[in-house]
């Protein structure tokens, strides 16, 4: 974990970090959503024998570099949270 004295997001104002913070959640959430979506069609495309092997091997490849991306778009929102405080409330998608 970073040092709050080193992180990129300690000079901004409360506010600000709120505002970045709900972004960065709503994008957590999506990607959770998205990573989803490929690594149920990776396990349906793995049990379905007529599916060839370049065409797995790509989907987990996708898969792989997904939770690549997840990891550190969780690292940054943690980094904001960090930073603020608190964890902002943010209604879930279609809740606003």
């Amino acid at each position: 974990m970073n040092d709050l004295g080193s992180s990129r997001y300690c000079s901004l104002q409360e506010a600000e970090l709120e505002v970045l913070a709900v972004a960065a959640i709503r994008e957590h959430r999506h990607l959770i959503a998205a990573d989803e979506a490929v690594y149920e069609e990776w396990t349906r495309a793995t049990a379905d024998l007529s599916v060839s092997a370049a065409v797995l091997k790509s989907l987990q490849d996708e898969y792989v570099a997904r939770q690549n991306k997840f990891e550190a778009q969780q690292a940054e929102l943690s980094e904001i949270i960090d930073a603020l405080g608190y964890v902002p409330q943010v209604p879930l998608d279609g809740g606003e």
